[in-house]
């Protein structure tokens, strides 16, 4: 395994890289403040993919005790969701993304976010705010989160996505307060967007597609043909009642699902669409 990477891109992004993991980050803020928060975020990225490998067989399962700071906070985002089977890895990609935008946030900066292969974490000083760009195809391709607002995490998944699915969205995106719990909680979501009896869905065992997946033998989706409207609409209407069950517990703050050119949203995000607020 080649080691971490850390390069400044000509915008003045920071791209980090190791691996699977693949992040784009960004400070503002004074000019000596931003150079010193992206340096803290390359120092701190160096060891992320160690710690987790270090893990690896337990954060894969969903009983054993974890010992690192990000993979306590994956298995602390992922047990709201439970008794549904969901392991830590369903976090992993916001947990991380969370602690480069940790390590970024510091005096004289006003502002952070990193981008985990669109599983975003925000920083914000008061009165800031952020435009971000979203992973999905719709009527609503960004989002603007204020500091004002509770929104401190996006995350997107579905059976389209690079990582496997039970269900049979093309996406869903979800905020949330951080996002190791939008990472969660859109993969639950993207779950329940399903039409569990329809012929034409082709399904594989999870470790066939991927043999070191922590799904195992369960079914995930390879291939959704073209559905009717009434086959999108119960589709959608499972994966909108789940997303409203976890706005009312507190674990999201809004949701939005896409299928086949067709779009629900709920909470922040239905609002964001409507009236052009952010969350």
């Amino acid at each position: 395994m080649s080691g971490a990477l850390a390069a400044l891109l000509p915008e003045g992004r920071l791209h980090l890289q190791h691996g699977p993991i693949d992040i784009v980050a960004q400070a503002f803020g004074e000019a000596a403040a931003v150079r010193a928060a992206h340096a803290r975020a390359a120092g701190r990225f160096a060891s992320i993919l160690a710690e987790l490998v270090a893990e690896l067989p337990a954060l894969r399962r969903v009983d054993l005790p974890l010992t690192g700071s990000i993979a306590r906070r994956m298995a602390a985002a992922v047990a709201p969701f439970r008794p549904a089977f969901i392991t830590p890895m369903a976090a992993v990609a916001g947990a991380v993304a969370e602690e480069i935008v940790a390590a970024l946030a510091g005096p004289g900066v006003t502002r952070a976010y990193a981008n985990n292969g669109g599983d975003i974490a925000l920083w914000l000083a008061p009165g800031q705010e952020l435009v971000c760009a979203l992973a999905v195809t719709g009527g609503l391709d960004r989002v603007r989160v204020r500091a004002e607002g509770p929104v401190r995490g996006i995350a997107t998944s579905g059976w389209r996505g690079r990582s496997l699915s039970l269900g049979i969205a093309d996406a869903v995106t979800v905020v949330a307060r951080t996002a190791a719990l939008a990472d969660a909680a859109a993969t639950t979501v993207a779950n329940a967007v399903d039409l569990p009896e329809h012929p034409g869905i082709v399904r594989r065992r999870a470790c066939e597609v991927q043999a070191d997946s922590d799904l195992g033998d369960r079914l995930v989706t390879v291939s959704v043909p073209v559905l009717s409207a009434q086959d999108r609409d119960q589709a959608l209407t499972a994966g909108l009642r789940a997303a409203r069950g976890l706005a009312a517990r507190g674990l999201i703050e809004g949701a939005a699902l896409f299928l086949q050119g067709e779009c629900r949203m709920t909470g922040a995000l239905a609002l964001a669409e409507g009236e052009k607020l952010g969350v």
